[in-house]
């Protein structure tokens, strides 16, 4: 399963990555994570919009709750994860038959 993880820094976790000299030694605990889990990483980046952006592959949505769990308690940040779907998982989905009645029918 594939994600986005998208993380924000409270202030002291941008203390600590100014402490830890860095953006590159945060990409490599969190590529140390991620790995421990059963996962990969596949790219991690600085934005401006939030601190991080993370494209992950996990074994299962369990691995991404525990980190989304850690991050929360450690009061260093918040998190935010995005199950990214392959096109092709679309097209299996547009073929699955949803027994659906829509509010008012």
């Amino acid at each position: 399963m594939k994600f986005l993880i998208n993380a924000s820094y409270s202030a002291d976790g941008a203390k600590g990555v100014l402490k830890s000299g860095g953006g590159t030694a945060r990409k490599q605990a969190t590529e140390s994570m991620i790995n421990g889990l059963g996962g990969k990483m596949e790219a991690y980046y600085y934005v401006s919009y939030c601190d991080a952006y993370v494209i992950c592959e996990l074994p299962n949505a369990a691995a991404a709750a525990a980190i989304a769990l850690a991050i929360k308690a450690s009061g260093m940040g918040s998190i935010t994860t995005t199950l990214l779907l392959e096109p092709e998982e679309v097209d299996n989905a547009a073929r699955m038959e949803v027994k659906y009645r829509h509010p008012g029918s």
